[in-house]
């Protein structure tokens, strides 16, 4: 039995470097960090009391 012939383009898997992975995630990346340390600033500016202790 022979494999079915495709007419036309046959697309081939390019196998993708981690390095090109990343560097597709890595607006994702920045963002999600921008977002973390604005949450970690406003909490810490809810609790903060002002008092200095050094």
């Amino acid at each position: 039995m022979q494999p079915a012939h495709h007419d036309g383009e046959v697309h081939h898997h390019k196998n993708r470097h981690l390095l090109e992975k990343f560097e597709g995630y890595t607006d994702l990346i920045i963002v999600g960090m921008i977002i973390l340390l604005g949450a970690a600033m406003l909490i810490g500016l809810m609790t903060a009391s002002g008092n200095v202790t050094w």
